[in-house]
């Protein structure tokens, strides 16, 4: 059974693609287990995201590979959290904005940070 916030932060958290390309392969021959691990060892993924994330990859998405590409996905995926987010860092609430992101999404605090940090980077971006 998938887990909403699982697959969102699989989704939103990213992963190296020397780590993507290895985890399908192993997946082709019949190791999950050791595909899952090949994900969470070069990225934030906890055990239930990279389990999510595998699943995508076997499916034939793509995760992505840098901060910036995963706010692209989670903007697209929540625009209004992301508003709720911008609003938070407008009022100088950086902690609140990380909390709330893991709250709705299932993401770690690492990845948490960067999010929010790539967010207020980008200055009246909507």
């Amino acid at each position: 059974m998938t887990n909403s916030k699982d697959r969102t932060a699989a989704m939103i958290t990213p992963v190296g693609r020397e780590a993507q390309d290895e985890a399908r392969a192993l997946a082709r021959e019949g190791r999950a287990g050791k595909a899952v691990r090949r994900l969470r060892k070069d990225s934030w993924l906890k055990r239930g995201p990279a389990r999510e994330a595998l699943e995508l990859l076997v499916a034939g998405r793509e995760l992505p590979t840098s901060s910036g590409q995963a706010l692209e996905v989670l903007r697209s995926l929540d625009a209004p959290l992301v508003g709720e987010l911008t609003a938070l860092l407008d009022g100088g609430r950086q902690v609140a904005a990380i909390k709330l992101l893991r709250e709705r999404t299932g993401i770690d605090l690492v990845g948490g940070h960067h999010l929010v940090v790539e967010l207020g980077s980008r200055p009246g971006t909507p």
